[in-house]
């Protein structure tokens, strides 16, 4: 036995029993907020890790597109839906597939047509006429992603199928209430040049949409990687899943982790209340829009590796956040003036917090 070991352990122990009763909590109190920031650190670190993966195996089929990337990322952490529109061939169906394949989860693809039904969409019961029970059987929309493709060929009422689902992430069918699963992500295109045979999206629908954004054009030199890439098969086609359904939730936890001061908080509020008021523009975005910019600001900051919100990112995604939600008037509309330039605007004149 070592003297001396045991009579420093005993001395440890009576110093502690002689400090005050306040101290000993805030001892207690600093060792445990240190190990909840620990925790902390390591659940965003893991989380970006998670978005550093399927980037990267987005990135392998999706050349050029790494803001198109950074964007639909952000709306999967956020909790939000996408809409993906843009000229034929940019890719929109390439860019879901891609994602789809990283994820183990379940994926399923809708091709939108003028006949096509919301039972179509939902899902529909059948008669059994051996046991004389109606049973259910479930619709694409029972899935964790799915690609809801050029959704502005169907009618109204089949494009109204998935506004509860967007929006509650569940579906009355029958009178029943069915839920959808936790993770349940829509990605819509549409061509913004068809205009026969289409039927456009109601502001209802558009609102319930976190993001809508473009691809764009390429640059020469990736187009040429494309064509190498696709000599002999397409290279969405040797994706496969790198991260799992759980891990997809752990990237929308680390995301609801990151702080956001209340400063930024009005900020975010000032922005979309002046779309209201600016201007030119008939309705302006809803509070959907401010929690929408709010979420997605804190997927960024956690791309980024930060722990906290910044104006920086309020900024980048302000555009495909609200742009999609305004209505302009039509004295606007012909004058040329875009909802992205009323919302760039608003972002230059709106002061920064400090």
């Amino acid at each position: 036995m070592n003297p001396s070991a045991t009579f420093t352990d005993t001395g440890k122990a009576a110093k502690a029993k002689d400090l005050p009763e306040a101290a000993r909590d805030a001892t207690a109190l600093s060792k445990q907020s240190a190990t909840s920031g620990q925790a902390l650190d390591s659940t965003l670190a893991d989380a970006r890790m998670i978005y550093q993966k399927i980037s990267a195996s987005i990135g392998s089929v999706m050349r050029g597109q790494a803001v198109s990337t950074r964007r639909l990322l952000a709306a999967l952490a956020s909790g939000g839906h996408v809409l993906l529109e843009d000229y034929p061939g940019t890719g929109k169906t390439t860019l879901a597939k891609a994602l789809a394949r990283s994820i183990d989860a379940a994926f399923k693809r809708i091709q939108f047509t003028p006949d096509l039904l919301p039972s179509d969409i939902l899902g529909v019961s059948v008669f059994n006429q051996r046991d004389q029970t109606f049973s259910f059987h479930e619709g694409p929309v029972f899935s964790n992603i799915l690609l809801a493709d050029e959704i502005n060929r169907a009618s109204p009422r089949t494009q109204s199928a998935l506004l509860e689902a967007m929006a509650e992430n569940q579906v009355s069918v029958d009178g029943t209430r069915r839920a959808l699963t936790h993770l349940f992500f829509v990605i819509a295109t549409q061509n913004p040049i068809e205009f026969r045979g289409t039927y456009p999206l109601p502001e209802a629908q558009m609102d319930r949409f976190a993001m809508q954004f473009d691809l764009g054009y390429i640059s020469p030199s990736d187009e040429v990687a494309v064509l190498t890439a696709q000599a002999e098969k397409h290279p969405v086609e040797s994706v496969e899943a790198c991260v799992t359904m759980m891990d997809v939730m752990r990237l929308k936890e680390g995301a609801q982790n990151i702080r956001m001061s209340e400063e930024l908080k009005h900020y975010v509020v000032k922005l979309v209340g002046a779309t209201r008021q600016t201007p030119g523009v008939q309705l302006g975005a809803s509070p959907r829009a401010s929690i929408a910019l709010m979420k997605a600001a804190q997927a960024l900051a956690l791309f980024d590796g930060q722990e906290f919100v910044n104006p920086e990112h309020v900024h980048e995604i302000a555009g495909p956040v609200m742009a999609h939600r305004l209505v302009l008037e039509p004295q606007a509309k012909f004058s040329g003036v875009t909802a992205r330039q009323v919302v760039d605007e608003i972002v230059k004149r709106v002061p920064v917090p400090v």
